[in-house]
């Protein structure tokens, strides 16, 4: 089986060395251009991109898909050197771009042969172009070997060259956290547990048929880096055991329900900012879904600090107390008070620093009690003693 790839962070490069491993045949890969990043802006490859040169594959980069949109020659070079790869289907995994409806239809589900049987389980085939599109495979020719990984081989022209369309790699469980940042807001809405679908494409944004979920646990302490790597690592087993069912006959496609749909918003930096009136628990929330991007922050000043790691405590704020204002400082870390409860800040990072302890933190920053964190205030202009560390 022959698969084009689509993506371009570290959750995608997962995905696509597991297919490697796995035998599958990637005759071209798609990610986003090089960007500039690091202290020197120096122009960097997507972790895709290297794990696909590294494995000598076609790398295409193109600024858009879209044919009449404002970068119709990257388009156009891209159009043809898909449909020169003669793939069975494409896997898209966090590309970075949405897929023009050429592009669907370019890798779209033939519709099913005249008479054709449903497989086992019992849905009846359904014409390409149908949400859930039937993934099917005819009887392999007589004599025809099994590719790698032990699936049987698909008959040429079962149903047709492009004949399994676009699989995506979604990190949530469909219809929950459609969008951009399923992982970040799974985490931010305190939702217990989360998961991959593998879904089939289609025009809408993650509206596709479910072909595969498997549920994962979110962890008290985990943060989006933590979760990421699980959800990656399952991602890619995943898409393996959807192509070798595919490949068979194996895969039943669902349509998502319409109930409990919601929406994963790409994350901006604006959102870093803690709003110390809300309770400690969402606080921390937003602490960990924001470790590593964009990182949850407050001032105290002039000076901007990010908040890494933390501890609940319980609080009753009295009425001279204000959100955000230091109760106590110590080696352990420091004691602020929230809207409910109190969080204690026990890894930190100033600007242009590195992630510290708290106590390593303060030796650099000695902060005071009574100092009031996300307020407009002078880091001297308060009373209170400062706590030595």
């Amino acid at each position: 089986m022959k698969i084009i790839f689509a993506g371009t962070p570290e959750f995608a490069r997962v995905a696509l060395q597991r297919l490697l491993s796995a035998g599958f045949t990637v005759p071209l890969v798609l990610t986003q251009p090089d960007r500039p990043a690091g202290r020197g802006m120096k122009l960097q490859a997507s972790p895709v991109k290297q794990c696909a040169l590294e494995h000598g594959i076609a790398v295409a980069q193109p600024r858009s898909l879209r044919l009449d949109g404002k970068f119709p020659e990257d388009a156009a070079a891209a159009r043809a050197a898909l449909l020169a790869a003669q793939a069975d289907a494409m896997v898209v995994a966090a590309y970075g771009l949405i897929l023009p409806q050429w592009v669907l239809d370019a890798m779209s589900a033939a519709r099913p042969p005249e008479g054709a049987k449903a497989p086992s389980g019992g849905s009846e085939p359904r014409a390409a172009g149908s949400v859930g599109a039937l993934i099917s495979a005819a009887r392999p020719p007589e004599g025809a070997k099994a590719p790698p990984g032990g699936s049987e081989p698909r008959a040429a022209g079962s149903v047709g060259v492009h004949g399994l369309g676009c699989l995506n790699i979604h990190a949530s469980l469909l219809p929950r956290w459609r969008g951009a940042a399923p992982i970040h807001r799974a985490i931010q809405a305190g939702d217990t547990e989360t998961g991959v679908t593998i879904m089939q494409m289609d025009a809408g944004l993650d509206t596709g048929a479910m072909l595969l979920t498997e549920k994962m646990p979110i962890a008290p302490r985990d943060t989006s880096a933590t979760l990421h790597d699980r959800l990656a690592d399952l991602g890619g087993r995943m898409i393996v055991e959807a192509l070798k069912l595919a490949a068979c006959g194996g895969l039943q496609p669902v349509v998502q329900p319409e109930q409990g749909v919601t929406y994963a918003h790409k994350i901006e930096k604006s959102e870093s900012a803690v709003d110390w009136s809300m309770p400690a628990q969402a606080i921390g929330r937003q602490i960990r879904a924001f470790d590593p991007f964009p990182g949850a922050s407050t001032t105290l000043g002039s000076e901007t600090i990010k908040l890494w790691d933390y501890e609940i405590h319980g609080h009753q704020r009295l009425p001279d107390q204000r959100c955000g204002e230091i109760l106590s400082i110590d080696n352990t870390g420091v004691l602020v008070a929230c809207g409910e409860d109190a969080l204690r800040l026990t890894s930190l990072q100033r600007a242009g620093g590195k992630r510290l302890p708290a106590s390593d933190f303060l030796r650099g920053f000695p902060l005071q009690t009574g100092m009031v964190l996300g307020a407009e205030q002078a880091p001297g202009a308060t009373t209170g003693a400062t706590i030595a560390p």
